[in-house]
């Protein structure tokens, strides 16, 4: 009896988290309209590529670790999100497009939960990964956060009513109120503040976590590494998202694309840490991100170097000069990622650039070597050397160690 009532405990919890994706679900469904109605394309891009992971991380932590909070603040984060550009499109197409549609203050007042929505990263990244706080520090950390994230929801409201209730009703061209999109007034300054103080807790967060990596061990550190991770792609992506969206050329844009689509590593990374699956890729992963990185800035500046030289010194047209920056950039593809790949792998990925020298020395040995003891004798010491297993044996069969 006991068993059976703990095994149908958590179903209600489950249930939950399947219909708050499920509202998410539907909210997504709802922008495939809405957004090319109200063409705010970028602002639609953000939302999804954030919210989507959020929303399929949080679901699956939720389910299998319900008592984790850490699951259900991504999925509230992903809600937020959505709805909130729901409702930015509905405000647009109802105050700016002339739409007459019903209940058409309802996307202003769902539109102010982007901000909200937002500032629950820095709990998911002070909670990591287990949704507990042990120290004093953390402690006084998570009510400073709570303290600044009610003051920041309750002068949003309150600016939001004030707003709501003017004459005229003054929306802007993201379909929300001018009034907190662009504060002024008392709420201007108390706005700033918030937000700032939010992005210095969430820095601290970050800073804990990075401290906590030198104390911890196996599990745990590797952890840390994926959340580590994604919190180091996220400023680079947006560095590329806000490059590529003030420029007018169509690489830019592309370059601006990848940079709000990578964004979607913060939540992924933290995704595979609290649910450990192959922890152990990570670095891996890093030298692999890092390598590409770098071939791709390389392979650009080399593109761009030969354009210019090709179209402006030697005086041939665009289409030969991008013609022929296309082929170079492609023949230098393959040893440039090599090569970067090597220098990458012995800073970042170590064990992996061991190995390889390992093999390669042991390779160059045994073209040498004819007594099968020797060899058996050097084999043994090169595992040995490399894993350190508590027992190793090898076996050969007689005939093909009598083999000349």
């Amino acid at each position: 009896m006991s068993a059976a009532a703990n095994s149908a405990r958590p179903l209600p919890r489950l249930r939950l988290a399947d219909a708050l994706f499920g509202f998410m679900t539907l909210s997504t469904l709802a922008g495939i309209p809405l957004t090319p109605l109200s063409d705010q394309y970028f602002d639609g891009i953000v939302p999804l590529v954030i919210g989507m992971p959020s929303a399929v991380t949080g679901l699956l932590i939720a389910r299998r670790q319900p008592r984790n909070p850490i699951g259900w603040l991504l999925l509230a984060l992903a809600i937020c999100l959505m709805f909130s550009n729901d409702g930015s499109d509905y405000a647009t197409l109802a105050y700016l497009r002339g739409y007459h549609l019903p209940l058409r203050a309802l996307g202003l007042l769902v539109n102010q939960l982007w901000g909200p929505g937002i500032l629950l990263f820095g709990l998911v990244i002070l909670l990591f990964p287990d949704g507990k706080v042990s120290t004093r520090w953390g402690r006084w950390g998570l009510w400073l956060y709570l303290a600044d994230y009610v003051v920041a929801f309750v002068a949003l409201a309150v600016e939001t009513g004030q707003a709501l209730t003017a004459h005229p009703l003054r929306v802007d061209v993201s379909g929300g109120f001018a009034a907190t999109d662009n504060p002024s007034g008392w709420y201007g300054p108390l706005s700033h503040a918030t937000e700032a103080t939010a992005l210095v807790l969430m820095l601290m967060f970050v800073v804990r976590q990075i401290l906590s990596w030198r104390t911890s061990s196996g599990e745990r550190r590797q952890q840390l590494k994926w959340l580590a991770f994604g919190c180091a792609v996220v400023p680079v992506a947006l560095v590329l998202a806000v490059t590529g969206s003030t420029n007018s050329s169509v690489g830019m844009n592309v370059v601006g694309g990848i940079g709000w689509l990578v964004l979607a590593a913060l939540p992924v990374c933290i995704g595979v840490a609290i649910l450990k699956y192959r922890l152990y890729d990570i670095e891996r992963i890093v030298s692999r991100t890092l390598s590409y990185a770098i071939v791709t800035g390389l392979l650009v500046g080399v593109y761009i170097g030969l354009v210019a030289l090709v179209t402006d010194v030697l005086g041939f047209t665009s289409q030969v000069g991008v013609a022929a920056s296309t082929l170079a950039a492609a023949a230098l593809f393959y040893p440039l990622r090599r090569r970067v790949q090597h220098l990458v792998d012995k800073r970042f990925n170590r064990a992996r650039y061991d190995a390889e020298q390992t093999i390669a020395a042991f390779a160059s040995r045994l073209q040498d070597a004819v007594d099968v003891d020797a060899v058996r004798a050097d084999l043994i010491g090169v595992i040995s050397h490399a894993v350190e297993p508590a027992h190793i044996s090898l076996w050969l069969s007689r005939e093909r160690a009598r083999e000349p």
